[in-house]
């Protein structure tokens, strides 16, 4: 095919998206007069139009009653967290006991594994994969350390198969190695840098086979992907709203625990927004856990990180996942034929070719090694089409379903082509 017959192609499939409307429910940075040609969705999402109004309702609930807007807001602050407990809990297809935002993703993995982590003579270990994200490998590190371990033996690093993804059968290796001495398994829904999408259910059930605590990290796979994390039996799951869910830099982040956990006795760092809600004003002094995911909150909820918050579920609620998917196996599909059909000289895809092991992002290798990498990715950038760069050598490109176009993957072609052709 010519990049004219992907064109008329993408105006076509354009024209007749049926979540071609959510585009308008954001702001799109400008280039040169136009909107901008946005693909880094799995870094930092676009605002959407709505968020300006719930901040302000709160600035506003702020000034006119101070700390009576706890009790006397339009949506009081002392219960603000609870709106978006049932549109997170659809989201990321759980119960809404199990779901709690707070704090960031790194802060909550901390939190989890001091309850999920527990070493014990004979099964210490935490496995990972290899070339995890840097906060999760340092978070990971310091809890061996922590417990007066050292990382050289108890961490345990999955490397990936010759083509760079990992394969169950790697995992089931892996497992069968050194299952008996792995206390906690912690898996990254959509791994970063590959793209690739992990099968939740399955490596949650290899692992729990083997005796071990479960914990993802979802930070590339909530909104961008349906999920279902009650019924994939994991113990915690944690993950950022900055990235697909829209949320805005350093946004509140979000928490998962199984409902088999929301009754127990379970260790963990306590605070006072953890306390049974029902007794935490009468300030006695021992420790009361709220039930489901609540008992692992620390302090009170900062409303103004939640407010962004809601205006993104809510479009999620709109739009709904399973069509976003759809849409997202479309789009991608069409820049992958697209790289195929006029770039299989250019670039090369890293990103697993079966779209049930893909969410929305192609992770792209320019062939000729770093320096034409780096030559591409800044003549992108210039030309208004901006994806992410990730060392040593990896454009990753993201078609967001709720807001990018197919004309968006056309603009995507045809710069690379006129890089291409310019060398």
């Amino acid at each position: 095919m010519s990049l004219s017959a992907f064109e008329d192609e993408a105006r076509q499939l354009d024209a007749a998206d049926p979540l071609a409307r959510f585009r308008d429910a954001f702001l799109i940075p400008p280039h040169d007069g136009s909107d901008m040609h946005y693909f880094v969705g799995n870094s930092l999402g676009l605002m959407p139009r709505a968020t300006r109004g719930i901040l302000d309702e709160v600035m506003r609930d702020w000034a006119q009653h101070a700390v009576e807007g706890h009790f006397a807001a339009d949506n009081p602050w002392m219960h603000y967290h609870g709106l978006v407990r049932e549109p997170l809990a659809e989201l990321v297809g759980a119960k809404p006991l199990e779901v709690v935002a707070m704090n960031t993703l790194t802060v909550n993995l901390h939190l989890m594994m001091v309850s999920f982590y527990r070493p014990r003579p004979g099964r210490s270990a935490i496995l990972i994969e290899a070339g995890a994200f840097p906060s999760d490998r340092h978070a990971v590190e310091s809890q061996i350390r922590f417990h007066g371990l050292d990382p050289a033996s108890e961490l345990i690093e999955v490397e990936p198969d010759a083509d760079g993804l990992i394969s169950h059968a790697r995992f089931e290796e892996v497992f069968g190695e050194h299952g008996q001495r792995i206390a906690l398994a912690l898996f990254p829904g959509v791994q970063y840098r590959t793209g690739q999408f992990l099968d939740i259910p399955g490596l949650t059930a290899l692992a729990r086979k083997h005796g071990c605590a479960v914990g993802w990290d979802l930070a590339h796979a909530v909104g961008n992907l349906p999920l279902s994390l009650h019924d994939s039996g994991a113990d915690f799951a944690v993950w950022c709203h900055y990235k697909y869910c829209n949320s805005g830099p350093g946004a509140i982040a979000g928490c998962f625990v199984h409902e088999r956990h929301a009754g127990a006795d379970v260790p963990r760092f306590a605070g006072w927004w953890g306390h049974d809600p029902a007794t935490r004003f009468l300030m006695k002094p021992d420790f009361v856990p709220a039930q489901g995911a609540d008992g692992w909150q620390l302090s009170n909820p900062p409303v103004l990180s939640l407010a962004p918050l809601r205006a993104s579920l809510d479009l999620f609620h709109q739009a709904e996942m399973g069509r976003l998917r759809a849409k997202s196996l479309r789009i991608t599909g069409f820049l992958e034929r697209g790289i195929d059909a006029l770039l299989a000289d250019t670039l090369e895809i890293l990103t697993p070719r079966d779209p049930a092991r893909r969410g929305c992002q192609l992770s792209l290798r320019v062939r000729g090694g770093r320096e034409h990498g780096r030559s591409l990715f800044e003549s992108l950038k210039s030309r208004g089409v901006l994806g992410d760069w990730r060392e040593p050598d990896v454009i990753r490109i993201s078609p967001a379903p709720l807001y990018n176009r197919y004309a968006d993957v056309v603009a995507f072609l045809r710069e690379t082509l006129a890089w291409r052709d310019r060398r």
